[in-house]
Parts: C-alpha cells; sequence; structure tokens
C-alpha cells in the first residue's frame, strides 16, 4: 500500500510538472548584450520579452510549419505525454487498494493497476525525449563555432529543468505502481474448506458407526 501510494504521488507530481512545463514559454532564455535590459524567452507556443520595468509582452508563434523541426515534434510529444500521464494516473487510481472499486475482481484491479503503471512510464518517456532534443540542440547552438562570438545564444531555460524533473517523476511513479501490481496476490477463497470442517469432524469423532465395529455389536 505504501508502494502504490507513493508511486500516485510521484506520478499525480509529475504530472502537473509536465503539463506546465508544455505551456510555459521558459523552454530557452536569451540575453542581449546590446541591451541588458531584455530578457527573451522561448516556449513551444510562444516568445516572451521581459523588460527591466517588469513589463512582459508575448507573442506567438506565427505558424506551426515554420517551426523548427524539434520545436514541432516537442509540442506533440507533449501533448501526448500530458494525455498519457492523465490516464495513467484513473488507470492506476482505479487498481489502487484503497478503492473499492472492482473489489470482489483483485485479477482486475492489478491489471488496471499494472496499465495505470505502464502508461505512466510511457509518459514519463514522452516526456524526456523532447526536452532532451531540444537541450541537445541549445547546447549545439551554443558551442557553434560558425558563429560570431558578438551573436547572442540561447541558453536552458526553467522549465528545461522543471521538464527533466517531471518526465523523472512520471517513470518513477509508472515503475512503482507497476512493481507493486505484479507484487499483489489474488487471495483465494476459503469459505468451501471452512464448510467441509464440521463433516469432517463428525466423522473423526465416532459419531457414526463403521461397518467394521456394526458387525461387532450384532
Amino acid at each position: 500500500a505504501k508502494a502504490q501510494m507513493g508511486g500516485m504521488l510521484l506520478a499525480l507530481l509529475g504530472w502537473v510538472s509536465s503539463c506546465v512545463t508544455t505551456f510555459v514559454p521558459l523552454w530557452k532564455n536569451l540575453n542581449l548584450d546590446l541591451n541588458e535590459l531584455e530578457v527573451w524567452n522561448m516556449g513551444l507556443w510562444q516568445v516572451c520579452i521581459t523588460q527591466e520595468e517588469g513589463v512582459v509582452e508575448c507573442q506567438a508563434h506565427g505558424s506551426f510549419l515554420a517551426l523548427p523541426p524539434e520545436l514541432r515534434i516537442s509540442r506533440l510529444l507533449m501533448c501526448l505525454s500530458n494525455g498519457l500521464g492523465l490516464l495513467g494516473c484513473l488507470l492506476a487510481a482505479l487498481g489502487l487498494e484503497g478503492w473499492r472499486t472492482c473489489e470482489d475482481k483483485p485479477g482486475r484491479k492489478r491489471r488496471l493497476l499494472l496499465a495505470g503503471g505502464v502508461t505512466l512510464g510511457m509518459a514519463g518517456i514522452t516526456t524526456l525525449v523532447p526536452i532532451s532534443w531540444v537541450a541537445y540542440n541549445t547546447v549545439l547552438d551554443f558551442w557553434d563555432e560558425t558563429v560570431p562570438d558578438i551573436v547572442p545564444r540561447w541558453e536552458f531555460g526553467e522549465a528545461t529543468f522543471l521538464g527533466w524533473f517531471a518526465g523523472a517523476f512520471l517513470a518513477a511513479g509508472g515503475l512503482l505502481l507497476a512493481c507493486s501490481a505484479r507484487s499483489t496476490r489474488t487471495a483465494t477463497p476459503l469459505a468451501p474448506a471452512c464448510r467441509q470442517v464440521p463433516a469432517a469432524q463428525g466423522l473423526a469423532g465416532g459419531h457414526h458407526l463403521h461397518p467394521k465395529n456394526a458387525d461387532l455389536v450384532i
């Protein structure tokens, strides 16, 4: 039960973090050397400029097809991750031991818990892949020697680290839930055996005469 609750908490935390990572414009940061009072932040959906006065101006990306390949694929994978995370949490919640659903069918609860753990693991993978891809391209662009040094370089944003934690939490939560589902055993009903006990005791107690004893009495 403790492993299930721990896995569920990790899964929920990872799913919420993954949703936040998907929509915040903090995947990349850019500080302009010419104007240090402006900070550019890029996300999957928009680009924002933060000025010294605290004014934030955001503009959505013009066209989906005009985006770089890593941002296009990252959009799809992060949305898929959010859907898989929600589905995995629902399936795992139905399979938890504390819920009264399907109590008379422990095998079904175990399968629901296992399916939820596997789905959450897939959600963790679909979160880690786009985050790592964008981070890898950011590193390549940062150390690109063909670009002059005076050109500003994009760096990691806060959402990059949040996405790594989200993917790790989803994967760890799914693994815990799947392992707890495999370790759960279905109890076999003992009622038939209990009903046979009185009869067996009666035979052993001598209430019925054996054929040999009957012959001796005669």
